[in-house]
């Protein structure tokens, strides 16, 4: 903590990171009156651009060098996108606050589903993504990319795809929601675990800190995270087969989708019902399930 009583708030530096980091520091400051100060930090994933991610392999690509600058005490807390977070936390750090999430959804952008004729180039870093896309368009010439959100687009438009996948909420975040062809329905498209949610972490014993974050916590998205988390936790955080799993809370009733493509290619899909009270459990047997369906990664 600064000596002023300002907290400093550890982010990666790219603009999508930034603009969480800020929006989430704002809500802090509106909250406990207390002033948040940026502080960027390069994360292993970050510097890695010669490869797809999913070859890399290893947990904790974009948070463990932000996680390690923590438990130092370099900076009080940090904000991540929910869906880059390894299912189990390293010991002496807490994900202690979820605020409110964005749309979970992906979208085209470039041109629309229906406008992609037979042949056309889509971009997307994620193998889930590719897998769902060509269940519903086996015609398409899926092909890697990466960057952040305005480089992809701007590969887009200078011809190097037709269009390229990207998250809904990172457009949003990004005041860039005008880009989007198309919004891609969660029966379309479901969403990665915790996209569109992010995850606010700070040291375990570290109790004022964790008191001051708690005024930014969401409950009703954080009963949907733990659900999701309890798949990604129960099939393997660092499973390289793609997987996702997106959980709806309605009333209290909560509806939790899950996916997973077979290392034959197979797409196996499963769905449950049920209490808030009983997210986790919910999570973890749809994971039990499919992996009994798909076999080994």
């Amino acid at each position: 903590m600064r000596s002023d009583g300002g907290l400093r708030l550890g982010t990666r530096g790219s603009l999508l990171a930034r603009t969480q980091s800020e929006w989430v520091a704002e809500q802090v400051t509106k909250h406990t009156g207390r002033a948040v100060a940026l502080v960027v930090i390069k994360t292993r994933g970050d510097k890695i651009q010669d490869r797809p991610l999913d070859q890399v392999g290893g947990k904790g690509l974009f948070t463990k060098e932000i996680e390690d600058a923590m438990l130092v005490g370099e900076v009080d807390f940090a904000v991540h996108s929910m869906k880059d977070m390894p299912g189990e936390a390293p010991p002496g750090v807490v994900i202690t606050a979820i605020p409110v999430r964005e749309d979970p959804r992906d979208a085209l952008v470039g041109k629309a589903l229906a406008d992609l004729a037979s042949g056309a180039v889509v971009g997307t870093g994620s193998a889930r993504r590719r897998a769902m896309l060509l269940e519903i368009r086996p015609d398409l010439d899926v092909r890697g990319i990466r960057g952040n959100v305005p480089t992809r687009i701007r590969k887009m438009r200078e011809g190097e795809y037709d269009a390229v996948v990207l998250a809904m909420a990172g457009l949003r975040r990004l005041g860039l929601g005008h880009e989007v062809s198309e919004p891609l329905s969660t029966e379309q498209m479901l969403p990665a675990t915790g996209q569109g949610a992010l995850a606010v972490q700070c040291r375990g014993d570290d109790a004022e800190v964790r008191a001051l974050l708690s005024r930014v916590h969401h409950r009703p998205t954080a009963t949907c995270i733990r659900a999701e988390r309890g798949f990604l936790v129960e099939y393997g955080g660092g499973c390289s087969a793609p997987v996702a799993c997106h959980a709806v809370l309605h009333d209290g009733e909560l509806e939790v989708q899950a996916f997973v493509e077979g290392p034959d290619g197979t797409i196996w899909r499963r769905d449950a019902q049920g209490t808030a009270e009983r997210a986790e459990e919910m999570g973890r047997s749809l994971a039990q399930t499919l992996k009994g369906l798909a076999g080994p990664d």
